[in-house]
């Protein structure tokens, strides 16, 4: 078996990508220093479904992904790896996504009754069980010191995942990229919804922040939670191009944002947030929304600040019907932030030439 240097020496980083491997890398579970641990999970999603594919599609589409990183041009070597794709979760997901669909057109028609119950009862089951496989998988993973980027899967997924950092570093911030706010309390009864995954965040005792970038699409009770607790900020959508219609620079703004972080960061980050060209296929697209260099620019900026970013998530990410813009665009994007996640937590020096 070859050592981690034998591996990077022997490497072609210009070279094609072996197919299965992320980015065609030659990394496994020991030598890398980022692992991305895929949930391929969507059962409470709400309008369109497909991220529970999200994952894979990733996957594949990491093929056609230069290595070359204009920040850290050699990130590559600190080593990325993919854990294996889980078919029983994601039969899983399919099945309780059945029964989702089904209690919600019960729940439309004002007709739950006794099945209804029990579907509901099933589907927070699952989730809760969803959850708690996340929780003890990525907790395996820190323990062995990697550092972790969960990969969705709709936004429900990280649930777990934050619980293990908690447990981890104590209390920390959440900088969250997003069309939505998912402060929702167990929306359409669901209570581990994808629209309620910062509501359940904040319940958890660890979140002494909560930064949320690009909100565009929200309801009344959103807006109330949000005013009633002191830890969240909102950067809606609106304020920010209005802001920037009147000389605002998008620096200016996030020199604002991070400011209200705390020494430790977690990256929440829903696709959705992006303009919907660079995600037409994601679950719920909102018209707006950031530019994929400005969100990497803010997580820069974060980095620069002394701050470092403990984890991260991206998630939303669906396979179109035609083509595999969604997933390029994810693949680019996991790529480039798996690199920072590196540099903020000093994993670059050793490989550095």
């Amino acid at each position: 078996m070859n050592t981690k240097d034998e591996k990077i020496a022997q490497f072609d980083p210009n070279g094609l990508a072996a197919p299965g491997a992320l980015y065609g890398l030659p990394f496994d579970e020991v030598d890398a220093e980022v692992v991305v641990f895929p949930v391929p999970w969507e059962v409470t999603v709400s309008y369109s479904s497909g991220t529970a594919s999200g994952p894979a599609a990733i996957l594949e589409a990491s093929a056609q992904v230069d290595l070359f990183d204009p920040r850290t041009p050699e990130a590559w070597k600190m080593g990325l790896w993919m854990a294996p794709l889980s078919l029983k979760w994601h039969e899983k997901s399919d099945r309780n996504r059945e029964r989702a669909v089904e209690y919600l057109e019960m729940l439309g028609q004002d007709s739950v009754g006794k099945r209804g119950a029990k579907l509901l009862a099933k589907v927070n089951e699952a989730c809760e069980e969803m959850i708690g496989w996340v929780e003890a998988s990525t907790e395996a993973f820190l323990a062995a010191d990697k550092l972790v980027v969960l990969l969705g899967g709709d936004h429900s997924t990280p649930l777990g995942y934050l619980r293990a950092l908690g447990k981890k570093h104590g209390s920390f911030g959440v900088l969250q990229i997003d069309a939505h706010m998912d402060l929702r309390k167990a929306y359409e009864e669901f209570t581990y919804s994808h629209a309620s995954i910062m509501y359940n965040a904040l319940q958890t005792g660890f979140i002494s922040r909560l930064i949320q970038v690009g909100i565009r699409d929200y309801c009344q009770e959103e807006v109330d939670n949000a005013a009633s607790d002191s830890r969240v900020v909102v950067h809606y959508d609106r304020d920010m191009k209005q802001a920037s219609f009147s000389g605002e620079t998008w620096a200016q703004r996030v020199a604002k944002i991070v400011a209200d972080l705390p020494e430790k960061v977690y990256l929440s980050f829903d696709i959705d947030g992006l303009d919907p060209k660079l995600c037409p296929n994601t679950g719920t697209p909102v018209a707006g929304g950031l530019e994929a260099e400005q969100v990497l620019f803010l997580v820069e900026a974060v980095i620069d600040s002394g701050r470092t970013i403990i984890g991260l998530d991206l998630n939303e990410v669906a396979p179109g019907s035609e083509g595999d813009w969604d997933a390029n665009v994810g693949a680019r994007m996991l790529y480039r932030l798996c690199n920072l996640l590196g540099e903020s937590n000093g994993r670059l020096r050793t490989f550095a030439s």
